[in-house]
């Protein structure tokens, strides 16, 4: 038993990452063409689940708003995608078709400079979005 026991210490605490469920929506509590909750505060490794609660949406990253070395992705309209976010930083969330319309989130993983400003070309409904999640 001892044996069993010092095995399991030396087994790194590898399954502690959490998931996120966020829903993408046509109208919600807040607003037309949201995610809920529009704003995440994460750790690196954990999941966010990205559920197609309304139809014609999708989720993906915003390639300006991405920290250096994380990896692009785009899910597809009306289906459920799972990211898993390794890299910290600030992540930019939009739906493809939705994006002029202001439909983003934030993703902030681990240690973010909070006072890093949006990036340049966002569409204006999208930056004032953003900047309303952020407090500016």
């Amino acid at each position: 038993m001892r044996l069993f026991a010092g095995l399991l210490a030396l087994i790194p605490l590898a399954g502690h990452a959490e998931t996120h469920e966020v829903r993408m929506l046509t109208r919600g509590e807040t607003g037309a063409m949201i995610y809920e909750p529009a704003y995440l505060e994460i750790a690196p490794g954990d999941t966010v689940r990205f559920l197609p609660a309304q139809r014609g949406h999708n989720a993906a990253s915003i390639p300006e708003m991405l920290p250096e070395g994380a990896d692009r992705f785009i899910g597809k309209i009306d289906e459920e995608i799972a990211v898993i976010f390794e890299v910290e930083g600030r992540y930019g969330i939009k739906c493809s078709p939705h994006y002029a319309m202001g439909m983003v989130m934030i993703v902030d993983v681990g240690e973010v400079d909070g006072a890093a400003p949006l990036p340049d070309g966002l569409p204006d409904r999208a930056r004032e979005r953003m900047s309303d999640l952020l407090g500016r």
